[in-house]
């Protein structure tokens, strides 16, 4: 097969001097400059990628995808709203609730916590909390004990903070009064510990109980009121359509509001600081193209009596440009691909292998979180050649540029 002249001669280029064989030492120098900054961009972002999915995960599984309250606090008619999102498309599973703020106590050891009244039944389709109990057991949740304390879930780090075991006798307290012999007093009631979950985030398995739902609204005074009705849909992006056709639907008092506006800062610093990663180390490859730019430099000073003659011979500057942007182009292509087979990987086995631990008592990870996304990688290998292309343009204008007289003045 022909291959066009600026081609074949831009691959001979690549080649070292006839004593040696092989690629030139410049040539790979350049190659691998691009090779490792898009090596080390793409696991950076695939391990900023796998933070974010985990972060995610254990936040909805925490908590509803979407959750309707009202304006006016607590309501009674809550089967009412149940039976009208039910009906709403992607909407797979409903829980009504209520949540307050009490103290837990054990002993001399206090600590203010969210207290979440649940329907055990309904609850486990719409969270995850009751499918991460490391211990105990939830028989005991919902019938009360021979003592006639009603059971309580509690986190991890909360119980391990109270110094409490399964079967503990625990002390809720509410900060709302009720009126006594003395004047107004605390509304206190003791229950049993049942069973300890552990979502893997610090804020819920430190600040976060579990009761049942009747206990909850005596305990509070609601009757028959709840906080609010909770729900599970089957594609968690589209929370934000399902939230507005259910303030279409239902008006006035009530409202939705869906996951990514209950966590809105949160995923809007994570998306940044990507973005941000992305930035500066792009910034590897683009000191990697000043490679090239030097490598091209140093091949048209190299092969200026080669151009004379090309030009001598009849090719145009246009010609003469695209051996060199060919060239550069090349080492563009190899470095990326190279890189690209690479940070994949060295990311497979980061997140295969635990090569690199981490304290689980500090950051609830015992790896590297890793997420490999397509776009990320299309993303840094488009940037990547788009940068080593650019870096071509002036070298090969220089060349395109060289008077053929002078070199060949004295041949």
């Amino acid at each position: 097969m022909n291959l066009p002249y600026y081609l074949f001669i831009a691959l001979r280029y690549f080649k070292s001097k006839k004593k040696n064989r092989g690629l030139s030492f410049n040539s790979i120098i350049s190659i691998a400059g691009v090779a490792v900054g898009v090596m080390a961009l793409l696991v950076v972002l695939s391990v900023m990628s796998g933070f974010h999915e985990d972060l995610q995960k254990k936040i909805l599984g925490a908590n509803a995808h979407v959750i309707v309250t009202s304006f006016n606090g607590p309501f009674e008619n809550y089967k009412e709203i149940m039976d009208k999102v039910k009906e709403k498309n992607h909407v797979i599973a409903s829980a009504p609730f209520t949540l307050g703020q009490v103290m837990v106590s054990a002993g001399k050891k206090g600590h203010g916590v969210f207290i979440r009244g649940i329907d055990f039944e309904s609850e486990k389709n719409t969270t995850d909390i009751l499918k991460n109990i490391k211990y105990g057991s939830l028989d005991n949740f919902k019938k009360p004990t021979e003592k006639g304390k009603t059971g309580i879930i509690m986190g991890k780090e909360l119980v391990n903070m109270l110094g409490l075991f399964v079967g503990d006798t625990v002390s809720v307290i509410s900060p709302t009064s009720e009126f006594g012999p003395m004047g107004m007093i605390p509304k206190a009631k003791q229950f049993q510990l049942s069973a300890v979950f552990e979502m893997g985030m610090f804020d819920y398995d430190m600040n976060l109980v579990l009761i049942d739902l009747k206990t909850s609204q005596e305990f509070f005074g609601l009757g028959k009121s709840v906080t609010g009705v909770e729900l599970r849909l089957d594609d968690i992006y589209k929370a934000d359509v399902v939230r507005e056709l259910i303030n279409n639907d239902i008006g006035f008092p009530f409202y939705a509001r869906d996951w990514m506006q209950m966590n809105r800062n949160l995923f809007s610093a994570l998306k940044l600081e990507k973005f941000a990663m992305f930035i500066i180390l792009i910034l590897i490859v683009l000191v990697a193209s000043f490679n090239i730019v030097s490598t091209l430099m140093m091949n048209v000073m190299e092969k200026q009596k080669e151009i004379a003659i090309l030009k001598a011979m009849g090719s145009a500057n246009k010609g003469i440009m695209m051996i060199f942007m060919l060239q550069g182009l090349i080492i563009g292509l190899i470095g990326t691909t190279i890189g690209v087979i690479g940070g994949y990987g060295l990311s497979k086995l980061i997140n295969n292998y635990e090569l690199i631990k981490l304290p689980a008592d500090i950051y609830y990870l015992s790896k590297l979180p890793v997420k490999m996304k397509l776009i990320d990688f299309l993303v840094v290998s488009i940037s990547a050649i788009a940068i080593s292309f650019i870096s071509t343009i002036y070298p090969s204008y220089y060349a395109a540029k060289i008077n053929p007289v002078e070199p060949l003045r004295y041949e």
